[in-house]
Parts: structure tokens; sequence; C-alpha cells
């Protein structure tokens, strides 16, 4: 066994029992294999960096799953070509969906868009409750959703704000995300 995979192994096991340096060295690591193999697939850059991300996201959830008998980036690859063929088939759907439905939307457009009074209060209330949720989560998370979606910075300026790789930064609000949305359906 070469030094790099006794390394790679090493790092898995700590990533397994929830270490989020070996979870950066993973992803650091296995980042441009995942991203250029799906980039010669899709040929986008957007949706390469989007799978790229899922990937990665759905590989630390389950990395308790990963068998060491295969390579660690086989495993990532098997994890992104699924992620890739479940983008596509919502792209197929929500096509066929907005093809039906194009006729309908001159019909809705022409409705009044203001909200009422009942309104914001109906949507101060959600924002307020939406405000308890998410400090149930670790402040690391906190602080992401925070940027992202309070201070509407882009994930470069998150980047240079927090001192870490961009890859990391969208990691952790995917994480943070699906986190939060545990916490709101109850799980």
């Amino acid at each position: 066994m070469e030094v790099n995979s006794v390394i790679i192994q090493e790092n898995i096991e700590k990533a397994k029992k929830g270490d989020q340096v070996a979870f950066t060295f993973l992803l650091d690591f296995f980042w441009n294999e995942v991203y250029g193999f799906m980039l010669k697939r899709t040929e986008n850059e957007t949706d390469t960096e989007d799978i790229a991300i899922e990937t990665f996201a759905k590989a630390f959830d389950k990395i308790s799953t990963y068998n060491p008998e295969y390579g660690f980036n086989t495993w990532l690859i098997a994890i992104a070509k699924n992620v890739h063929i479940d983008m596509l088939r919502k792209k197929k759907s929500s096509l066929f969906i907005e093809m039906n439905d194009e006729e309908d939307h001159q019909a809705y457009s022409v409705a009044d868009d203001s909200n009422s009074a009942e309104d914001e209060l109906i949507i101060e209330q959600n924002l307020a409750q939406l405000l308890q949720y998410i400090k149930q989560l670790k402040p690391a998370y906190q602080e992401v959703i925070q940027m992202r979606y309070f201070q509407e910075m882009t994930y470069q300026e998150m980047a240079e704000q927090i001192d870490e790789p961009l890859n990391n930064i969208k990691i952790k609000l995917l994480r943070a995300k699906k986190l939060l949305a545990e916490i709101i359906s109850g799980k």
C-alpha cells in the first residue's frame, strides 16, 4: 500500500467519526477528479459544480456505508453519476411542466402581486420561526446561512471572509441547508 492510500484510508476512518478536518482533506484531495470526470460528461461548468457539491455532500452523509474494498474515488464517481442522472430527470420533468403551464402563466400574471397586511404578518412570523430553527444549527452552519441568505454574500465573498476554500463553503452551506430542512421537518 502506498503512502497516499494509507493517508486516504486514515482520513476516511476519521471522517466516519465526524472529523471535519478529514472531510476537508478528502474534499480537497478528490475534488478535481470528480469535477473533471463530470465536466467531460456534462460539458457545463455550472452543472458540473452543482453535481460535485452534491456528490461530496451525499458522500459525507453516507460515508459510514463506504466499503474499503473499492477505491474511494470509484465510490465518489458512482455517486456523481447518480446525482447527474437525478439532475437530468429533474430537468426533463420541469421542462415538461413548463411546456404544459405556458398558457396558464398568462392568466396568473394578471393577479396582484403586492402583499396584504395579513401576508406581511405571516411572512414576519415565518421569519421569526425560521430564525429559531437556524439557532439550533452549529455556529459554523448558522454563519454560512446568515452570510448567504441574510447578507446575500456570494460564495467567493464568504470564502474570503471566513478564510476557507470556496469548495468548503459550498459543502458547508449544502450541509447547513440539509440539516436545517431536517430540523424544520422535525426529524
